[in-house]
Formats: structure tokens, sequence, C-alpha cells
């Protein structure tokens, strides 16, 4: 092996040897920490969504495909609406889920379990009712009040929609008594199929624009959308609800559908979590939410939504930075979870780099105390020698043999040339001592 190469070797082995320990102390550490973060999210979550065609599931699908592109696959989970997304959060069988806001009771420890990630979009109370059936109550055939539903039937939705709950404090805000209302709960569809019927007079639930069965109803002819004459009232009496216009011609210009502005009262819809879930998870949803729900829509202008306003629930840190704060540098030029890894360690590294730096000091001591070792040792003999030949214990051709022997074991050491003073102040030594042997 030449010279230089196993010097290297040597070199190397030392620094290995002496860093060693302090190198395993910050890999346990980083193990530690990795454990204890927990950074990378797992690669599955489940999303509550909707009933079929609604506009639930639709988004639902939209963050489906949105999520695919950095390895998260997004399970949809069907259901009633907004009251069964909640329920399906307290029991963990969903970790997201989209809920309206006033549709569902709020349960006390609701807030130190779930957390919102702001609100997505406004969801307009759509109550569509049949001409005819309006020509019994005006002779306009328009209604405008929700107390012109006396003695009509109305279907509020199924009671997992939220809706029931929401008609029935309007109702009672408009003192119109149970019973006064022929009130059924059928789902989405097979009401809408009666409604068309005429086997309903009204039909009421809570969905955004984008809903086909919204778009359908709008354009049906011989159904109206009511027109809620005091939707400023209701919005203030109602914190979650706000005031919202459907302005004339915006669903078919060329047709003018509607053909006159529509007054209506709308919730937010927001994006709730578990209080469990992955933060990489939050923040993936609330990042994705700002190009799914920024655009102008029928109620909102573009980029009004998402919002962190008009939550009943906490905002998640990380629907507030991603709603509220530019991407992320990292974010823009590494994959997601590059990106998460090291701004979830970043604050790990700093630590672990304030307390490996003073002790790192440690190790040029421990390195140059090896090194210095292979030359010091046989100062050791050499001193032994010396002795001998000071006490007259041994005769000096046998410590001129002895020196010989340590002589060939010094030749063989190998120190950095930082370090061939003392390697060469050793052999020195050694000259004086044959020297003094060779008097005697």
């Amino acid at each position: 092996m030449p010279p230089a190469f196993r010097n290297t070797l040597l070199t190397l082995r030392d620094l290995i040897v002496s860093a060693g320990p302090l190198a395993f102390l910050a890999l346990g550490l980083l193990v530690a920490a990795y454990g204890w973060l927990n950074p990378n999210p797992p690669n599955q979550v489940t999303l509550a969504t909707g009933p079929a065609q609604s506009a639930y599931e639709e988004f639902g699908k939209r963050y489906q495909k949105a999520l695919a592109v950095d390895g998260i696959e997004v399970v949809l989970l069907p259901s009633e609406g907004s009251s069964a997304n909640l329920q399906l959060l307290r029991e963990g069988k969903a970790d997201v889920a989209f809920v309206q806001g006033g549709t569902a009771a709020l349960q006390p420890d609701d807030p130190d379990q779930l957390v919102s990630l702001g609100s997505l979009f406004v969801e307009p109370v759509w109550l569509f009712y049949r001409t005819d059936a309006a020509l019994k109550k005006s002779a306009s055939g328009r209604l405008d009040s929700l107390r012109q539903l006396r003695g009509l039937r109305v279907n509020v939705g199924s009671e997992g929609s939220g809706v029931p709950t929401l008609m029935d404090r309007l109702l009672d805000a408009n003192r119109v008594e149970k019973g006064q209302v022929k009130l059924s709960r059928l789902e989405q569809t097979p009401a809408t199929m009666a409604f068309l019927a005429g086997k309903l007079d009204a039909l009421v639930f809570a969905s955004a624009p984008e809903s086909p069965m919204v778009q359908m109803l709008l354009q049906t002819p011989g159904v109206h959308l009511m027109d809620f004459a005091q939707h400023e009232a209701y919005g203030r009496k109602f914190g979650f609800l706000t005031p919202v216009t459907l302005p004339r011609g915006v669903v078919d210009l060329a047709a003018n559908v509607p053909a006159h502005d529509v007054r209506l009262v709308a919730s937010t819809t927001s994006l709730l979590a578990r209080e469990g879930t992955h933060p990489a998870l939050l923040t993936l949803f609330a990042q994705n939410a700002r190009s799914l729900h920024g655009s102008a829509g029928w109620f909102n202008r573009a980029r009004e939504f998402p919002s962190t306003r008009h939550s009943e629930l906490p905002i998640a840190r990380e629907g507030e930075r991603a709603i509220n704060e530019p991407v992320p540098l990292l974010q823009r030029y590494l994959p997601f979870w590059i990106a998460n890894l090291v701004e979830r360690m970043w604050l790990v590294l700093g630590i672990l780099l304030a307390v490996m730096l003073p002790l790192s000091r440690v190790v040029p001591p421990i390195y140059q105390f090896r090194v210095r070792s292979r030359v010091f040792r046989w100062y050791g003999r050499l001193r032994e020698i010396e002795n001998d030949l000071e006490s007259g214990k041994a005769i000096p051709q046998d410590l001129l043999g002895a020196l010989d022997t340590l002589e060939t074991h010094v030749e063989k050491v190998s120190v950095p040339l930082s370090y061939a003073d003392e390697l060469y102040a050793l052999r020195n030594h050694i000259h004086l001592v044959r020297k003094k042997l060779l008097r005697t």
C-alpha cells in the first residue's frame, strides 16, 4: 500500500473515531425528533362530501385530483350533508369534511376536537316553488316570505343535510308553527323528482351554485326561486347567514335567467378537520383551496374565497398560513414532501446545531490525543531503556538490541504531516540514548 494512501486512511480513521460519539449522538437526536414530529403525512386521507350530484361531491372530486399530484389518496365518503359530516368527524370516520355554517348544532367539545381550514364558498338557501302552488297564496304567483308556505307541501331535505335544522330556526323566526307547513324530509334526488311530478309544492336545500340540481331547476318552466325580500334582516338576526343577490341574467344572459335580481340568504361552507389530522395534510387542503375556490362566482369576487372569516370554529394555524400568506419559498422549487420535511425539521436542526457546535470543540483535542499517542507511547519504552542504563540493571549490548527493536517500531509509525515534528523528535531522542549507550 502506498505510504500516502496509508497515511490518508489512518487520518480518516482517527477522525471517525474522534468524531464518532458526537455523530452518533446527533443521529440519535435526529431520529428521536423525526419520530416525535412525524413530518411526513400518511398517504391516505378521508374526506366526507355529501349526496350524489351535490356541490360537495363535485368539490370532493376536485380535491381528490389535486392532492393526487402530491401522492396523497383522498378517499371520498358520501353522506347526507353537513350534519352527517360533522358527526363523521366527531366519530373519527372522516379526517376532513365540508360543513355548512348554521345547519348543524355544534357541541361544547367541538372547538377542542375540530378545527377549520377556512370558509370556501357561500351556499344560498334555495327555495324553489311551483307556480301553480304559489297562485293559491298570491295572485302574482310569486312568493317572497316564509309565512306564505303555510298549507304547502315543502321538502326540507334529510336530517343529515342540516337544512331541516336551519329551516326550523327560520320558520320559528317567522312565527310559523310546526304543523302549519306539511314538511317532508326526502333526500335531494327523490324530492326533486316528486317536486317536478307535482307531489310537492316547494323544495328547499342549501347548495353552491355549481350544483347540477340548482342549474337545472333555475331553468325549469313553471318553477320559480323564492325572493327573500327580508334578506338583510336575516343577515342581521342570524350571524351565520349572509344576504346575497342572484343577479339578473347570471344563469343565462341570452335567455335572461333569472329575469330579475333575486334576494337570497346564504351561509358559508367551511372545510373542517379533526384536531389529530396530520398538519401537512391540513396544509395541502388549505393550499389547494386557494386554487379551487379562488375564482369569481355568482356571489363572490375573485380571490374572496377561501377566507378565514365567517368561521364558527377556531382556524387551524395551517389554514391561516396557507390562505393569508404566500406559498413558502421551498414549496415553490421542491416537491411538497421534501419542502414539508425541511420546514417541520428546521427548528430541530437549529437546536441540534446549537447543541452540537459547543460539543464539537472536543473533537480536535481527541483527534490530537489519538495522533500524538502513536508517538508518545514509545517514549515510555525509551524511558525504560534509559533507566536500565543508568541503574545498571542490564548490559549495554542488550539495551542496544532493545533500542534497535524500538527504532524499528518507530519507523513504522505514520502520522499526519502537521505532527511529523513530534515523530522526528522521538527519533532524535532515540539517537541521543543510543550515543549514551555507545559511550558506556
